[in-house]
């Protein structure tokens, strides 16, 4: 998020003034908006009383007689807890942040404005079920019962401090459509590849093609296994051209070449897809999740078990509110009997298991979408069949403290020109050459290019229906029907239930190309790169019960070569997957029967995945003694675990980091594109490794050449004066957790700049073990230092033997107030890899009840 400048000062010496004036004053303004959760509350809109009792951790367990009640209650508790994080997003996702902050965010708002999210929600609340719109005017009309006669301090610290400078600003009434837009604000956190798209073309700039497809390796079938290991033989699908040579699965692709104005574009849009990310999570080398499934077959109770943890952005409050749904007698008229992680703001649970069946989800990570080239003249575009007619709205955006500002949206068919979106941009392309071959008859070029992005989450579609679906799930087969109409964004779900069966589902609407691999931008005008359909649900990859009695998920590729539908090309590569697989298949050939305790210790195994291939390397480095070769006596005893307290972590991850900034910044000019420390790097160094005159190795900016030795010698040194710097100059001191810590950083006012503002809703730093692609993802990037920038934003393990030996942790706490006792006390559960008991049985729950609310009807309880 763009910081709030000018706004962020003044709150600040306000709030100075105003915790001087009286401590108690202080105190009693954050505990203003602290939910009551015992006693009784009379919530309007309900046909009976409804019981809500919340466990030691602050997680509360629903209890109704009907599933509007329940979902009512929902959102009562989800705007008690944390009312604050749900109104803030739906500033975001409906671009209106300037309301709040003032002219800082007017850029932020074009863009969302531009993409357009809370249009298609709209569109999209008509085509659901109409059981699903009672939800979510349920759940909407839950919120609203709790904003009646609360304002300011009574809703939130955060209203609170936005009062002292935006006095004016008051809380509209929550809508459907709220909810149904923060889902596609987690569909742009899920995208796929369109970086990789932007970057190729970034890196095209100074490097040539082929040095640039070095750097994008492919997946490497033979050492990491996809998700379904056999696919069956079809004829190759138009627009998804494969040839199959060995295992490798390359993909033929052409590119013409791009003119540096088209690169002036991709890199203004990349900076607004940058500033978006600020708000609403970050992609990059940590995106993922682990999701696994294991057959009673291997277990100790003979039932199966279920483990996962997504990795998304850090934020504070987590992005995930722990709850349990449950209608008091189960039918048709009220199906609900789930416990699971939901959303603030949206009704349901996203992941998590019902009276029969657990789920868990892994971004799939199809490529998705497509950048559009668009050729302009005027308010016109070009295609293939002459100029058409931009589609055009006016929008305009309220600033807090200024002016409005109206804004321009301009679309061709192929979706919005995205390169409109900041006025940094207005100019992009006007100068730019044409692109040879694609446009040889075409007309004078005019106003320059433009380009517009195809995305599905642009299409309405019918992803809310999906999640009331997967919670009254009852077999494989109803499962699957529910997976059918989840859309957007496309994830891997994994599945076991009671009766013993494990599966895998591949759901989305995943595009067919006429032409081409998706993987680098392409001219609009020609009409050869078009969407032709979607891959049929009934040929997405799914597997039930497979052979090995392992379904495996941690955003590898899906399948192999021989799938006859394009999914995508940039697949993560497959090393927190085999790490997860090989450690099962380790204790089931071992005789062991694997445990939820099992479970939990591999989503804590910290393995670096490239220590195996690169520690020889650098312990065969000659030469090296007293300060300089200390390093490399660390490494030789090192078991490539990455603990807090690991002095080998601490030194390896220095050396890689150095060893990637001197192979290849002096050959990759944007910044942005240089190494990142993720999956796809270990996989370009694992090629050059064997390559020890590789270019790649060369500083070019020094006279001599070096080679792999000159560079593995010098990142070893610069290494070890980092680590002296950071943890310590003995190594007996060097821990990893110095270096590699979490702050969790509250998505509005903690980036703010102002430090009082950042203290009352930041914490941390905490150390931290494991690291990038290692299951215990907790990834940084090496462009920017080894603080943390993804994490496991949820563990959760489910028995299926026995529902209440199921265990779940959220990253921080239950509740979005700041110093309330459920803010963070997750968190060293979660830094330590404990859990705490997902009950299931109500009177387990009724047992460790530390809290029960009762919600009423207005008038005489019934």
């Amino acid at each position: 998020m763009r910081r709030v400048g000018k706004w962020a000062a003044g709150v600040g010496i306000v709030l100075v003034l105003v915790l001087v004036a009286g401590t108690a004053f202080a105190v009693w303004t954050v505990r203003r908006s602290w939910p009551v959760d015992d006693g009784t509350v009379t919530l309007s809109g309900l046909s009976a009383t409804v019981q809500v009792y919340r466990d030691a951790y602050g997680v509360p367990q629903i209890y109704a007689d009907t599933a509007e009640d329940l979902f009512r209650a929902q959102g009562y508790v989800h705007a008690q807890d944390r009312f604050w994080e749900m109104d803030f997003r739906r500033h975001v996702t409906a671009g209106r942040l300037s309301e709040l902050f003032g002219a800082d965010q007017v850029e932020t708002d074009r863009f969302v404005r531009t993409l357009g999210w809370r249009r298609v929600a709209t569109r999209e609340l008509a085509l659901l079920q109409p059981a699903t719109r009672r939800y979510l005017r349920a759940y909407a009309d839950g919120v609203n019962a709790y904003l009646q006669g609360r304002s300011g301090a009574e809703l939130s610290l955060e209203h609170a401090v936005l009062g002292l400078t935006n006095r004016s600003y008051a809380p509209e009434p929550w809508t459907p459509v709220d909810s149904l837009a923060w889902l596609k604000a987690m569909a742009w956190d899920l995208r796929s590849n369109l970086e990789d798209e932007v970057g190729r073309v970034l890196l095209s700039e100074s490097l040539p093609l082929a040095r640039v497809e070095q750097l994008y390796p492919p997946y490497p079938y033979t050492r990491h296994a996809p998700i379904v290991a056999a696919a069956a033989a079809a004829p190759v699908v138009r627009g998804a051209v494969i040839q199959s040579h060995g295992t490798k699965g390359t993909l033929t692709t052409t590119r013409a070449a791009l003119p540096a104005g088209v690169a002036d574009s991709l890199r203004a849009l990349d900076a607004d897809v940058r500033g978006l990310d600020a708000l609403v999570g970050p992609t990059g080398s940590g995106v993922g999740s682990n999701a696994w499934a294991v057959s009673g077959r291997f277990t100790a109770t003979g039932k199966p078990l279920l483990a996962n943890d997504p990795h998304l952005a850090p934020v504070l409050p987590s992005i995930w509110t722990q709850v349990g749904l449950h209608c008091r007698h189960v039918s048709r008229g009220c199906p609900f009997d789930v416990a699971g992680f939901s959303f603030s703001g949206v009704p349901g649970v996203v992941i998590g298991h019902n009276a029969r069946v657990a789920w868990g989800f892994t971004n799939l990570a199809p490529d998705v979408s497509d950048l559009y080239l668009e050729q302009l003249q005027g308010e016109r575009y070009l295609t293939e069949h002459g100029w058409a007619d931009l589609a055009q709205r006016t929008e305009v955006i309220k600033v807090a403290g200024g002016g409005d500002v109206k804004v321009v949206i301009r679309s061709t068919r192929h979706g919005p020109l995205v390169s409109d979106a900041s006025q940094t941009d207005e100019l992009v392309g006007k100068d730019a050459p044409l692109l040879g071959a694609d446009v040889r008859d075409a007309p004078p070029r005019g106003d320059g290019y433009a380009v517009a992005l195809r995305w599905t989450a642009l299409d309405p579609g019918r992803t809310a229906d999906a999640l009331f679906a997967l919670d009254t799930a009852r077999d494989w087969p109803s499962f699957r029907r529910a997976a059918a109409s989840f859309e957007v964004p496309s994830q891997n779900l994994v599945y076991a239930d009671v009766d013993g069966h494990i599966g895998y589902q591949a759901p989305g609407r995943i595009p067919i190309r006429s032409a081409g691999d998706g993987r680098w931008p392409v001219a609009g005008w020609t009409g050869t790169h078009e969407w032709t359909g979607y891959i049929p649900f009934e040929r997405l990859p799914s597997e039930l019960d497979p052979a090995d009695g392992l379904v495996v998920t941690a955003n590898q590729a899906v399948t192999p070569p021989t799938y006859p539908y394009l999914l995508t090309t940039d697949w993560s590569y497959g090393y927190r997957s085999q790490r997860i697989r090989d450690r099962l298949h380790q204790a089931i050939e071992s005789g062991h029967r694997l445990t939820a305790g099992d479970m939990l210790a591999i989503q804590m195994d910290s393995l670096n995945p490239a220590a195996a291939m690169l520690v020889p390397r650098l312990l065969a480095v000659p030469g090296l003694r007293g300060y300089a070769g200390q390093g490399q006596q660390v490494l030789r005893d090192w078991d490539g675990q990455q603990g807090m307290d690991s002095a080998g972590a601490a030194y390896f991850n220095a050396v890689w980091r150095r060893l990637l900034r001197l192979t290849f910044d002096d050959d990759i000019a944007e910044a942005d594109a240089r190494p990142d420390g993720g999956d796809r790097w270990v996989e370009v160094v694992r090629g050059l490794l064997d390559r020890p005159q590789d270019a790649f190795w060369d500083d070019v900016d020094t006279p001599q050449r070096e080679t792999r030795d000159d560079i593995l010698r010098a990142a070893l040194l610069a290494a070890r004066d980092d680590v002296t710097r950071l943890s310590g100059k003995e190594p007996a001191d060097w821990k990893w957790g110095r270096m590699h810590t979490l702050e969790l950083r509250n998505a509005s006012f903690g980036e703010s700049g102002i430090g009082l503002v950042e203290w009352l809703f930041n914490r941390g730093p905490y150390a931290v073990g494991g690291g990038t692609d290692a299951p215990q993802a907790t990834a940084w990037d090496a462009r920017e230092g080894f603080a943390v920038d993804w994490v496991p934003s949820m563990r959760m393990v489910v028995d299926l033997s026995d529902l209440d030996a199921s265990g779940w942790v959220n990253l921080s706490g239950q509740s979005g107030h700041p110093f309330d006792a459920h803010y963070l006390d997750q968190v060293d559960l979660w830094r330590s890899g404990r859990l705490t008991p997902m009950r299931w049985d109500r009177a387990a729950v009724r047992r460790d009840a530390q809290a029960s609310l009762v919600l009423e009807p207005p008038g005489p309880p019934r």
